[in-house]
C-alpha cells in the first residue's frame, strides 16, 4: 500500500555516511519533530541530480525558517554513494541528509518501489516529497513518472508547510 497523509512512517533503518564510514540509524531516531522528506529513483541520475536535488538545496534555507528541523533525502543506493553525491550536490552544505535505503526495505514500506529495467534501475524508490510530523505524514506529493520533478520538488513542497 503506497504511503498518504495521516500514516505512519515505516519503521526500518537506513544507512548514513560518516567520516568512520556507514552508520545504521533506525528512521524514527531521524523524524522528530517537523520533517521534510523527499525520495528518489537514484544518486548520479539525471533527474536526480539536475532538478530534485538542486531544488531541495534552493529552499533548505526556506523550510527551516517556516520551521522544519530535518530534511531527508530517502534513495536505493549504498551509503558510499550517497556520500558523494550530497557532497556533488552541495545537499551536505545545505543540511540535507542524504539517507541511503540500500536493501531498500524502507522504500517498499512506503509502497513507493518500482523497476525501469531500460534504464537499469531496479527496486528502486518512486520519486515523492512528503512533510511529516512526530512521525506522521502531513502531506505526501507522488511524481506519476520518475522522469518528471514537479509535485516532489523543493519549492512545490515549501508551499504546503
Amino acid at each position: 500500500m503506497t504511503i498518504k497523509a495521516n500514516d505512519k512512517l515505516p519503521q526500518g533503518k537506513v544507512l548514513v555516511p560518516g567520516e568512520d564510514g556507514p552508520k545504521e540509524v533506525a528512521l524514527a531516531d531521524l523524524t522528530k519533530g517537523r520533517v521534510a522528506i523527499f525520495g528518489l529513483p537514484g544518486a548520479f541520475t539525471g533527474t536526480c541530480t539536475n532538478a530534485h536535488m538542486p531544488s531541495f538545496v534552493r529552499t533548505a534555507d526556506a523550510f527551516r525558517a517556516k520551521g522544519i528541523d530535518a530534511i531527508l533525502c530517502i534513495t536505493v543506493n549504498d551509503p558510499f554513494v550517497v556520500g558523494a553525491w550530497a557532497r556533488e550536490t552541495g545537499a551536505d552544505k545545505a543540511g540535507i541528509q542524504v539517507l541511503a535505503d540500500a536493501d531498500g526495505s524502507v522504500t517498499k514500506a512506503m509502497g513507493l518501489e518500482f523497476d525501469a529495467p531500460p534504464a537499469g534501475l531496479y527496486g528502486r524508490c518512486k520519486r515523492f516529497a512528503a512533510l511529516a510530523s512526530d512521525g506522521v505524514f502531513k502531506v505526501v506529493q507522488i511524481e506519476d513518472s520518475p522522469g518528471t520533478c514537479s509535485v516532489s520538488a523543493g519549492e512545490a513542497l515549501l508551499e504546503k508547510v
